[in-house]
């Protein structure tokens, strides 16, 4: 019965238009008042120790690192790097932005971030070619969701926050599954270029690729500085945010001068924004979280979906469907922060590992952000290419039933995740 009024009440302020994450304040606060005997001060406790933990400080420092990227020319040297390596393939400057997606992907942590960067310069490059619009806006929103799987990922901060998972096992875990659905997306991407008799570069020379590779290789050293750095120990996820941000301004700054001093300024106040909306819905979320443990609803699913007799296999489909609803509706944050609390104790009662469980979490938020109606990579897309939600849609929906295809495989098939960190000795 808690569990009807809690989210009936959630889904009601919702459906208003008010934020999701003041839609969850108000529903606990409401609930906490009118139906519970919780003291208001183990509330405020809560709200406190909730985020006091040491992984949410890598959220701002990944936001503030990819902003200084998005906007020092990174970007534009890897696509040059890219584009020197497969631009002679059919659908050349389009399996170039999957490819500069991916490498950006591995040093901002964000995709709505990875889609800024690398298509507000891809895009107009695309069309000028000769490449539909459709086609390279496709590309460019579904390559851009890789933002979030392959690591330094915003979204697996979040899910450790709301699981305790290890973050240094869910990075290494997404390496493999984030590089598997580059491929499959270029795979995609070539087909329908080799299909309809798309474009292809100049086969560039060695030494024009080694010019261009050295003059992307100090944001391309930033992958080593993050990951080595975490798998040698040297550093923590969240220290190595820190130097990622650092990095990231020495780099626009100092070493390709495409950032004046007088830019950081407004970087610096742009990450404080989505930092402190980020926060904010987290900390929301943690009330909501302390609320369902509180009335005891997460084990009592448990019980309830056990009791069912619901597999392993059965339970990871409807987790699937149960997401990709949620996408429908919610952002990937406002998701993870409400549905991992709740999922996690029945995936961990069936006997899924919790890491798995992570990537399967981290590879539906993707697909979320790439369909409407409220779809972050779609409207960031739709803002660069001035193109409607409505026509990208359609623009998308090649790459999109790639992504499901890889949903599933990610989903039934768990050494995907697991192989990596266990290879390097993070899992037992």
């Amino acid at each position: 019965m808690s569990a009807l009024i809690i989210f009936g009440l959630l889904l009601a302020l919702m459906l208003t238009g008010m934020p999701i994450s003041i839609s969850l304040g108000l529903t606990v606060l409401t609930f906490l008042f009118t139906m519970t005997t919780v003291p208001i001060e183990s509330v405020a406790l809560k709200l406190f120790t909730g985020i006091e933990k040491f992984e949410i400080m890598a959220i701002p420092f990944f936001i503030l690192a990819g902003n200084f990227l998005t906007h020092g020319g990174v970007a534009r040297r890897m696509i040059n790097f890219a584009t020197s390596m497969v631009g002679h393939w059919h659908g050349g400057l389009g399996l170039a932005g999957v490819m500069a997606c991916a490498l950006f992907a591995a040093v901002s942590g964000s995709s709505p971030a990875t889609v800024v960067a690398i298509g507000s310069i891809l895009l107009p490059a695309m069309v000028k070619a000769g490449f539909p619009k459709r086609f390279g806006a496709g590309v460019i929103t579904t390559s851009g969701a890789l933002g979030i799987l392959i690591p330094p990922s915003i979204v697996m901060v979040m899910y450790s926050v709301a699981t305790n998972t290890s973050v240094g096992a869910l990075f290494m875990a997404g390496v493999v599954p984030g590089l598997m659905l580059a491929g499959f997306l270029g795979f995609t991407t070539w087909y329908r270029a080799r299909k309809f008799g798309y474009p292809r570069q100049a086969k560039a020379s060695w030494r024009e690729r080694f010019k261009a590779f050295r003059e992307s290789m100090w944001g391309l050293f930033l992958i080593i500085v993050v990951m080595g750095g975490i798998y040698t120990g040297i550093f923590t996820p969240t220290e190595a945010a820190a130097m990622s941000a650092v990095y990231a301004f020495i780099v626009a700054v100092f070493v390709y001068r495409d950032m004046p001093l007088a830019g950081v300024r407004k970087v610096l106040l742009d990450s404080a924004n989505m930092s402190a909306m980020l926060l904010y819905i987290i900390t929301n979320a943690v009330l909501f979280s302390f609320i369902m443990t509180n009335e005891n609803i997460p084990q009592q699913l448990a019980d309830w979906l056990l009791g069912q007799g619901l597999g392993p296999i059965a339970f990871l489909l409807a987790v699937n469907v149960l997401l990709l609803v949620a996408g429908n509706v919610m952002e990937p944050s406002s998701i993870v922060l409400i549905m991992a609390p709740i999922l996690f104790p029945v995936a961990a009662k069936l006997g899924i590992h919790p890491v798995h469980f992570g990537i399967l979490i981290t590879v539906n938020m993707e697909v979320g952000m790439c369909h409407p109606p409220v779809g972050l990579n779609m409207y960031v897309a739709s803002g660069i290419t001035k193109m409607g939600i409505t026509e990208l849609t359609v623009a998308v929906w090649p790459w999109l039933l790639t992504m499901l295809v890889f949903l599933g495989l990610v989903t039934y098939v768990p050494t995907l995740s697991l192989w990596f960190p266990r290879m390097l000795g993070m899992l037992q």
